[in-house]
């Protein structure tokens, strides 16, 4: 990054350029020039209940992989927040495109806070320019403006990291560090419009930046987090995007704890969950919120959901199910959830151990697939509704006719969410060793 979009950063956000804090690098040199500016923490719950949450971005969102795991993450692990998501994706959008379309698109259906996700396309595949920088800035800020004067909280998204220098680059002089260079600018000037603004901020560079090296050392050189073409990500990189956008929503990832004393003969659960019965080691819950699952997939291939899972705290900051077993008299115990079981020292269970983490297929597994399709199928059709309808023969003819008639078709969609998002009843066995 060169001094002078420092300097800019600095005053932008009304700092001192000495007291402009960056973010701490790995110790590696595939880092070495990359000035990160310090990310805003999340401070608190930024959701309110009944939000209605805009996706936005470009092609990355419009995969509907992302946006997904969103979706699906606010519909069964906080169901109480009842929070409702519609994507925007479109393949090859800059952020003056979406500031173009979001009234027509977005703003008619009144969300209460969106989140943006630009930058891949507006960094044009080339080295950083002042005049890329002003147009995304410009733009961005636009956009958030837009937003706030209609009253939409939003959660300004940085844009991902690149693999490689893409097939479709005109600048093929560039390499992936100089490309990755000028989207670290654009993340920086995220960071300044959102404090400008006061907005919330979702790094999804620097984890996927770091992420993606990691990932490397630990998989091979083929694992790629930003994907095989080099910007779209399978599914590990679209997991840390997830994580990203719902760090920066303020969720907590409690999403419960079962708590068992062995010596009183006695069980709890936490909210969202109900001790049925608890007898000779056998505890059986009715759950109204779910772990997130993530099952199948090889952890060293980047097309996994799991996968991405080891390369950011995930589970442990967003997907947190506690099983926690006192005052047993054995030195260990076998635990036994649905069809899997582990095995646990006392110590480690005194502690808690997490369910959702340990065990990849579990009673949720099946009805979590099943509202998971359902997302997957309104989030298609909300691609359809948006570029085929709305930007097509009918929407040009009567835009507020075509609303009405799509919004029809969607809305047993979103019902069929609703309608696979039932109580689950399980068991935990707990047997000595």
């Amino acid at each position: 990054m060169r001094l002078k979009s420092l300097l800019f950063l600095a005053l932008l956000v009304g700092l001192a350029p000495a007291a402009q804090a960056l973010e701490s690098r790995p110790s590696d040199p595939y880092f070495a020039r990359f000035n990160v500016a310090q990310a805003p923490p999340a401070t608190g719950l930024v959701l309110k209940p009944g939000d209605r949450l805009a996706v936005c971005g470009d092609s990355i969102t419009e995969q509907k992989m992302y946006s997904r795991i969103i979706d699906t993450y606010l519909t069964v692990c906080v169901p109480e927040l009842e929070i409702t998501v519609r994507q925007y994706g479109w393949s090859g959008e800059r952020a003056p495109g979406f500031l173009a379309r979001m009234t027509n698109d977005c703003l008619r259906f009144r969300p209460t806070i969106a989140t943006t996700c630009y930058g891949m396309n507006d960094h044009e595949y080339r080295r950083y320019e002042d005049r890329i920088g002003r147009t995304y800035r410009e733009s961005s800020a636009a956009i958030v403006q837009a937003f706030k004067a209609h009253g939409t909280r939003v959660i300004l998204g940085s844009p991902g990291c690149v693999g490689k220098n893409p097939s479709w680059s005109q600048a093929k002089e560039a390499t992936m560090e100089d490309l990755n260079l000028n989207l670290c600018e654009l993340r920086n000037l995220d960071i300044a419009i959102a404090a400008q603004e006061q907005v919330g901020f979702a790094d999804v560079f620097w984890p996927m930046l770091v992420a993606g090296f990691e990932a490397q050392k630990r998989y091979g050189t083929n694992y790629a987090v930003a994907g095989k073409d080099g910007v779209h990500p399978d599914w590990s990189g679209q997991l840390i995007m997830a994580y990203a956008f719902l760090e920066a929503l303020g969720l907590d990832g409690d999403l419960g704890t079962f708590t068992v004393d062995l010596a009183g003969g006695k069980a709890l659960a936490s909210g969202g969950h109900e001790v049925v019965a608890f007898q000779d080691g056998e505890l059986q819950i009715k759950s109204r919120r779910y772990a997130f699952c993530a099952a199948g997939g090889d952890v060293a291939q980047d097309n996994s959901i799991r996968s991405g899972m080891t390369l950011v705290p995930f589970n442990a900051e967003l997907n947190r199910l506690l099983l926690v077993v006192k005052n047993g008299t054995a030195k260990s115990y076998r635990i036994t959830w649905g069809k899997e079981t582990r095995n646990y020292p006392a110590e480690q269970l005194a502690k808690g151990v997490n369910l959702a983490e340990d065990f990849a297929v579990n009673p949720f597994s099946d009805t979590f697939a099943k509202v998971d399709a359902a997302v997957a199928a309104k989030q298609n059709y909300e691609t359809r509704q948006i570029k085929d309808l709305f930007h097509g023969p009918e929407g040009r003819t009567d835009p507020e006719m075509t609303a009405a008639l799509t919004e029809k078709v969607r809305a047993p969609l979103a019902e069929a969410i609703r309608a696979a998002f039932v109580p689950v009843t399980h068991s935990i066995k707990i047997v000595a060793e």
